[in-house]
């Protein structure tokens, strides 16, 4: 039987600048269920769990790889995945990092688990759209989702490596983050893979696989995700992506996005790439019902109507063009900012 170390503690570690061993979390997460506010509710919640007797937890998936599934998570594959973390991003005993994510998800909680494991001193904030705001301190390591990082542009000089995930880094964004000093790398994962298993850094164009993560596609063109620690069977994603090779690959796009209009297949993630920094709002193209191609490509923006001269798609391809361009006022988007397409054009 696999012995159980998720309770051991790095003598490092230090949470809001204090020393804690795991039965005084324990006792933390008590205070912070009876006392916090939400944000810390949910970290109480999770020390409770970490420095349980169970080997797991359980989690509710994202839907990444299908609809949203409960999952057990051991907690010794969420160690290995916080030793390769620091090993692919070279984090050391006593480097400063803040969780400024939301802890009932995985990248939350890992940035905590991350901390436990490699000796981590991490402060504590309200996950905010502008963590930064009221930072004066020098941070080596920290993990945000892309509105955060929008928002903290300026006060990004404070943080020596920071990791972005739940959402994709739009071209926008990634062209007023290459001229800056920090190391800023786009992040690739999932719950069921217990947050990233790959990293670019931005301007790449390829994410790199992190240690002990095997890939593969399957005939469908999709990731296949093996990693021993976490799971004995594959984890098949329906994520499009370019192989390189057995340590690096280039995501495509979403294969639930593919549009088939007219027996054509389109890829909306390729085609918003093109239009990225032409339209000054948030925007995304997707396929609706067509009695004569099946399906249409349209674009869908945020906002009030605006027109466009006739030439403005021409940096599109002949099937690449919308057929139809829907005005909607507000986008919906889950908690990791991540848009939801479906429900933002359902209104």
């Amino acid at each position: 039987m696999l012995e159980l170390t998720h309770k051991n503690v790095h003598n490092y570690f230090k949470l809001n600048g204090y020393h804690f061993n795991g039965k005084a979390l324990s006792q933390i997460g008590y205070s912070y269920i009876k006392e916090g506010d939400s944000y810390e509710r949910s970290i109480g919640s999770f020390l409770l769990d970490w420095f349980d007797d169970k080997g797991y937890i359980e989690m509710t998936t994202s839907g990444t790889t299908g609809l949203p599934k409960l999952v057990r998570l051991e907690k010794q594959a969420m160690i290995q995945s916080a030793l390769a973390t620091g090993d692919f991003f070279g984090l050391e005993p006593g480097n400063k990092a803040l969780l400024c994510l939301p802890v009932q998800f995985i990248a939350g909680k890992m940035m905590l688990v991350r901390s436990f494991i490699l000796g981590l001193e991490i402060d504590i904030v309200s996950p905010s759209t502008e963590p930064l705001a009221l930072n004066k301190k020098f941070y080596d390591f920290v993990a945000m989702v892309p509105l955060q990082v929008q928002n903290s542009i300026e006060a990004l000089k404070n943080v020596k490596k920071l990791i972005i995930g739940g959402a994709k880094i739009d071209s926008a964004l990634e062209k007023q983050l290459l001229p800056l000093e920090t190391e800023i790398y786009e992040t690739y994962g999932m719950t069921e893979t217990i947050t990233h298993i790959a990293a670019k850094r931005v301007g790449e164009r390829a994410f790199s696989i992190l240690p002990n993560v095997k890939i593969a596609k399957d005939e469908r063109d999709c990731l296949v995700i093996s990693v021993a620690s976490i799971s004995d069977e594959p984890i098949v994603t329906n994520d499009l992506i370019e192989l390189i090779n057995e340590k690096q690959f280039v995501f495509l796009g979403r294969i639930d996005n593919v549009i088939n209009s007219g027996g054509v297949k389109l890829i909306p993630e390729q085609i918003e790439a093109k239009l990225i920094g032409k339209i000054k709002n948030r925007f995304f193209v997707t396929g609706v019902h067509d009695s004569i191609l099946g399906e249409k490509l349209i674009l869908v923006i945020e906002g009030e109507k605006q027109d466009f001269a006739p030439d403005f798609f021409d940096v599109l391809g002949k099937f690449e063009k919308p057929k139809e361009i829907v005005f909607v006022p507000k986008f919906k988007e889950n908690e990791n900012g991540k848009l939801l397409r479906k429900s933002s054009l359902q209104g």
